[in-house]
């Protein structure tokens, strides 16, 4: 079993107010994946400690995505549940998800916010 990896980088605040985006990218099975971000999406916010001063946004690879697919990967229904279960923690606004035509980690979190 292919366990997703997560890596994190942080930087300094800057005069705004607003700091450096959190980021974290995902390898692995589809659903191993988005059980990840949900739980990487959570402890930010346990972190953070003010789920009104965030934003998330997901990219999503769509060759890393079409690769996941072939092998037997499937998209529906975990994708709805886990939109469901996001929409649970109360942030300010949507989970913004692009999707991205370029090879790379299958997916990529962020998240933005301010002190």
């Amino acid at each position: 079993m292919s366990v997703a990896s997560a890596r994190s980088r942080r930087g300094a605040p800057s005069d705004s107010g607003a700091h450096t985006p959190l980021m974290w990218t995902f390898e692995g099975p589809f659903a191993v994946c988005l059980a990840d971000i949900e739980s990487t999406l959570r402890r930010a916010i346990v972190q953070l400690d003010d789920v009104s001063a965030l934003a998330a946004a997901l990219d999503v690879s769509l060759p890393a995505l079409a690769a996941r697919v072939a092998a037997g990967d499937r998209i529906q229904p975990d994708w709805h549940r886990f939109l469901d279960r996001l929409s649970r923690y109360g942030l300010p606004s949507p989970l913004r998800v692009r999707h991205r035509r370029e090879p790379g980690p299958l997916a990529t979190l962020l998240v933005v916010y301010r002190s």
